[in-house]
């Protein structure tokens, strides 16, 4: 049962200080990692590395002394049922590919749920120096000041982020729907974090990102950021894998990107 003696705003501070803490964790584990410190998941360049399974380690033990009666889903650790209605979804590391090869855009997300409505998220971006931050109804900042993404009303000068699957034959239809898209749009950017395109949303960074074979992790605290932003937030039409998809755009192009990339490629 949810405890209504707790406003959002406090999951938003607990949210903010678990991104800080699992980006902390994770840089200071990544400067004594060694090579085979990381290992391959779902295909050989799906990677996880003993930073995120410690990362989300000391995640869980902290909500564990906060928040013992809450659900925790993590993408390493799995999911742990709770009582109070209230569940922690938990991306250690998003971004891992760039974690291990030394590059800024990865970070740690943390948002929280009630009856599967996610009411607070943060990502911390280590390299960046970034902590974005969103309650919901209660806008999005960068650093602890208000972001407002700006709209776009041309899908021709639009910068557009996406990403891609880790299994080939997925990749092959995402990156024919990518040569359809590219010549209507002004280009493509692939960072290779779900929550740091989420956040460049947010910030005004891209005109819209899309992708289609994420996972719940990947996006619950990214969409809600950037939805609070001012973004607008759907599925993704024509998703070809699953378990999850989204489209966050801003409001004055959304339609003509939704449209350009449901078309069968």
């Amino acid at each position: 049962m949810r405890d209504e003696s707790v406003d959002d705003d406090v999951f938003r501070r607990l949210c903010d200080e678990l991104s800080r803490l699992g980006g902390m964790v994770a840089s200071s584990g990544r400067a004594g990692m060694r090579e085979h410190d990381h290992a391959s998941k779902s295909s050989v360049t799906d990677l996880v590395t003993v930073c995120d399974e410690n990362t989300e380690r000391a995640l869980r033990q902290r909500l564990a002394e906060v928040r013992p009666d809450d659900g925790v889903v993590g993408e390493e650790g799995g999911t742990s049922a709770g009582t109070s209605g209230y569940e922690w979804i938990i991306d250690p590391i998003d971004g891992t590919t760039n974690f291990v090869f030394g590059l800024p855009c990865w970070g740690c997300s943390v948002a929280v749920a009630i009856n599967d409505e996610v009411i607070a998220g943060a990502i911390y971006l280590p390299d960046l120096d970034e902590l974005f931050s969103a309650g919901r109804r209660c806008g999005a900042t960068r650093n602890g000041e208000a972001i407002i993404m700006p709209d776009h009303a041309a899908l021709a000068t639009s910068l557009i982020a996406t990403g891609f699957s880790y299994q080939s034959e997925i990749r092959a239809i995402q990156g024919a729907r990518v040569a359809h898209l590219l010549p209507q749009v002004r280009d493509i950017r692939r960072s290779g974090s779900a929550a740091y395109d989420l956040c460049a949303v947010a910030s005004g960074r891209v005109t819209a990102y899309y992708e289609d074979g994420i996972s719940r992790w990947d996006i619950a605290a990214g969409a809600l950021i950037a939805l609070e932003a001012g973004a607008t937030i759907s599925t993704m039409p024509g998703a070809v894998h699953g378990p999850e998809s989204i489209v966050a755009a801003a409001p004055g192009v959304f339609d003509a990107l939704c449209s350009c990339i449901a078309r069968e490629v």
